[in-house]
């Protein structure tokens, strides 16, 4: 016994040592890389989300009509909380938070406003100003309806695309309330993303 039990010792130590090593290895080979479909969703998509919480923060600031204002408002704290959830995976990744970002064709195929469509929300009259808002902010969702695609299919990691469900299924339903907002001020809808050249995959 006196010369088997350093030997165990030895052999445990060992098993301990390989299933570290395993851990590690497994650790490093599903964390995202660099360029990785999940890398770009989050980028893309925590530029996106601080577009839209502008956005919301805009028109919160000048409207008083309450649907309104709870949309602003579930827009404000849902999306900055997103923004913070993918922030802590890419330092949990070794990334940092900036990347390339999306240059200014892909970031308007995405429902992203202009500088210019952005200030309207300060300048113009407050009913022209809220109507803008809903145009703008359903656009802006469905652009983000078509950066969840990628995210949603087999390989990607299994929180991120439980996180690309939450935004289709969230900002689908807010896309059908301000649709339903704007018929009832009489306002008329904004073009499909086709037409107003903000489509999933493909520019104009």
């Amino acid at each position: 016994m006196s010369r088997r039990s350093p030997l165990l010792a030895v052999i445990a130590l060992a098993a301990a040592l390989l299933v570290a090593l395993a851990l590690a290895l497994t650790s490093r080979s599903g964390t995202p890389a660099e360029g990785s479909p999940e890398v770009r969703f989050v980028r893309e998509m925590t530029q996106h989300h601080a577009q839209a919480v502008d956005m919301a923060t805009r028109l919160r600031e000048r409207t008083g009509d309450r649907t309104l204002r709870s949309l602003t408002l579930d827009i404000l704290l849902s999306q900055q909380e997103q923004i913070g959830q993918m922030r802590g995976w890419l330092t949990l990744w070794g990334l940092p938070w900036g990347g390339q970002g999306m240059s200014a064709e892909h970031a308007r195929r995405m429902g992203m406003a202009t500088p210019q469509e952005l200030n309207a929300l300060d300048t113009l009259p407050l009913r022209d100003a809220e109507a803008h808002f809903l145009r703008l902010m359903i656009r802006h969702h469905q652009g983000a309806l078509s950066m969840v695609e990628p995210a949603l299919g087999s390989g990607i990691r299994p929180e991120v695309r439980t996180l690309a469900r939450q935004i289709q299924a969230t900002q689908g339903g807010e896309i059908r309330l301000m649709e339903d907002l704007l018929r009832r001020r009489g306002e008329d809808l904004p073009p499909p993303p086709e037409a107003a050249g903000g489509g999933a995959h493909e520019g104009h």
